[in-house]
């Protein structure tokens, strides 16, 4: 039997799709955010001093819908602190096994100032997109608290009032940080493929336990995030161009993938 010369295009492999974006904070958003409230505190605040922190939530918007997360002294020794989270809202939004989120976020310079973006579910499910203590000036922390692993990152761009862009893979395998366009820690614990978690925003301030607490004369503290946004890899994807085979048997193709985050 004769076998033809050419068989003509072979299917082409398929490009990874790029991420949909299914998440943008808007921080004055009632139905996306819930102010002052969080199951991550006991009995969901305001206050959680087994932390060693000495937060009061408040919902005044001036401390959290603006973006810019504030903490006051109070009379008593606490501090008022703002805090948001998707928990408990009406669209309850929660990130997934294989997200990726990214942030813009301006440090705080005052001393006992503890800054976050985190996750949290059921008393568990968190991972730590960073933390910033500014007596360590130039040191981050990425901590997956899920699957027990965790990096304090030095970098001459971190420091009190600077501003750094942060993205966190949320990979099954592995969560990947980023700091500033470049990568910088890789755990290899991942989250898990049935993962899902709140997003938890928020201006904690030190008890002095593990951290210097707030000097005498600071009576306000604040850092900011400017953007907030996450996205979803889709499954499938556009086809790469086909090649023409020729000859019995010829296969010739162009490309092929990367992983996933969710893969990672």
């Amino acid at each position: 039997m004769n076998e033809p010369t050419s068989r003509g295009p072979l299917p082409a492999p398929r490009d990874p799709p790029s991420p949909a974006l299914v998440f943008t904070a808007d921080f004055g958003s009632t139905a996306q955010w819930v102010a002052g409230r969080s199951w991550a505190y006991p009995g969901g605040g305001p206050v959680n001093p087994g932390d060693d922190k000495l937060d009061y939530l408040v919902r005044d918007a001036a401390y959290s819908r603006s973006g810019t997360f504030r903490a006051t002294r109070r009379p008593d020794g606490r501090w008022n602190t703002g805090l948001l989270t998707t928990e408990g809202s009406e669209e309850d939004f929660m990130v997934r096994a294989g997200d990726v989120l990214e942030a813009r976020v301006r440090l705080p310079r005052e001393i006992g100032a503890w800054p976050a973006i985190w996750t949290w579910r059921d008393g568990d499910q968190e991972i730590d997109v960073f933390e910033y203590h500014a007596d360590n000036e130039d040191l981050l922390e990425f901590t997956n608290h899920v699957h027990g692993a965790n990096r304090y990152l030095r970098d001459d761009a971190v420091r009190p009032g600077a501003w750094v862009d942060l993205r966190t893979e949320f990979g099954t395998r592995s969560v990947v940080w980023w700091l500033n366009g470049e990568r910088v820690f890789s755990d290899g614990r991942g989250v898990g493929r049935a993962w899902h978690a709140y997003l938890i925003v928020n201006l904690s301030v030190c008890a002095g336990r593990y951290h210097p607490g707030p000097v005498p004369g600071t009576t306000e503290m604040s850092f900011e995030v400017s953007s907030l946004v996450v996205r979803r890899p889709q499954a499938g994807g556009a086809p790469r161009r086909a090649v023409a085979a020729s000859g019995p048997g010829a296969e010739s193709a162009e490309g092929g993938g990367e992983q996933g985050p969710a893969d990672l």
